[in-house]
């Protein structure tokens, strides 16, 4: 069987620092991948004079799998966020984020286990006909919700679920006051729900699901919704865990998927060998799920809970005093 290459974009700041420590575990777990390294972000910017080369997309579009660090979109320079671009060049239409509790960390819960599935090409935080009047005192954008669209997210969450063991699908809109467009994604939601008798279905208004994720989180288990109530949602949920720091991403795709850390590049303390890779960690293991490579996944993970857990040589974030490289060495000493 021939080698799978990954794609790596290491990122900005942080990124690659937690992209290299996440490759050395992989490595010491005996995954046995080829990378190929390629720039975006301000690094490609810096090299090419573009945030997202061609380059960088063709190789994305060769291998199929990518893993990426965080990176920065200049802020308000006409620039369109890579991340956005990314979801749609290559139709990553279904963001997962699961976030699951390590004994070990500052979290207010200790037994959180939610996977988010977001809608990532459509809705409201998609951008579309975003306009400003020429006096600065208007403002206006559009958002669209396609059957199809919802259909594809809603019936990926319940094979999602199925293929997990996962008992519960939760459908957060709010289609009380956006009847159009939150009220067609509720109605194709049903209709799927309808195909899946075997797991339960459930569904709630974004704001009371907002308020129950604080006070009875153990109500959830999966949960399924558009575009910028799943990009609110799965930070309320990261932060049930202890933060960012502890909470992967996935763009999914048909012909590609995309695994993150969801967390920024934190510039104040690149190069500082102080930041937390775990996020980025635990994206690979969600690569290592999606390539059916489950055991090297279990492996992993277990060998991440362990030295959170432990305490040993973890990284101020999670209460301990050391950097990224003290503790991508206590994971590996443990696989």
């Amino acid at each position: 069987m021939a080698k799978q290459t990954i794609t790596v974009i290491k990122g900005d700041g942080i990124g690659p620092s937690i992209i290299d420590s996440a490759i050395e575990i992989l490595n010491a777990a005996g995954c046995e991948f080829d990378y190929e390294y390629v720039d975006a972000g301000l690094a490609a910017l810096e090299k090419t004079g573009e945030l997202l080369p061609q380059a960088t997309l063709e190789a994305i579009d060769r291998n199929k799998i990518t893993l990426k660090g965080p990176l920065t979109t200049p802020v308000g320079e006409g620039f369109t966020s890579i991340n956005v671009t990314l979801r749609k060049q290559f139709n990553l239409y279904a963001n997962v984020r699961p976030v699951k509790s390590f004994e070990g960390t500052k979290a207010r819960y200790s037994d959180i286990d939610i996977i988010t599935v977001r809608e990532n090409t459509q809705g409201m935080y998609s951008g579309l006909g975003q306009i400003v009047s020429p006096d600065g005192q208007e403002a206006e954008a559009k958002s669209r919700i396609t059957r199809d669209g919802a259909e594809k997210i809603v019936t990926f969450a319940y094979e999602l679920a199925r293929r997990e063991g996962r008992k519960k699908v939760t459908t957060v809109h709010k289609a009380n006051i956006l009847k159009s467009t939150s009220g067609l994604f509720l109605k194709v939601a049903r209709e799927v729900a309808a195909r899946y008798p075997d797991i339960e279905s459930a569904e709630m208004i974004v704001d009371a699901a907002c308020m129950k994720l604080v006070m009875t989180p153990d109500e959830f288990d999966v949960i399924v919704t558009t575009n910028l109530f799943g990009d609110i949602l799965s930070d309320l949920c990261a932060g049930l865990v202890g933060g960012l720091g502890m909470a992967p991403g996935a763009n999914i795709g048909e012909g590609a998927a995309i695994f993150e850390a969801v967390h920024g590049s934190a510039p104040d303390i690149a190069g500082k060998n102080l930041a937390n890779p775990t996020s980025v960690i635990l994206a690979s293991i969600q690569m290592l799920d999606y390539l059916g490579m489950q055991d090297k996944a279990e492996k992993i993970r277990a060998a991440v809970a362990d030295v959170i857990k432990s305490g040993d040589r973890t990284t101020r974030d999670l209460g301990g005093t050391h950097g990224t490289t003290d503790f991508t060495q206590a994971v590996i000493e443990r696989l």
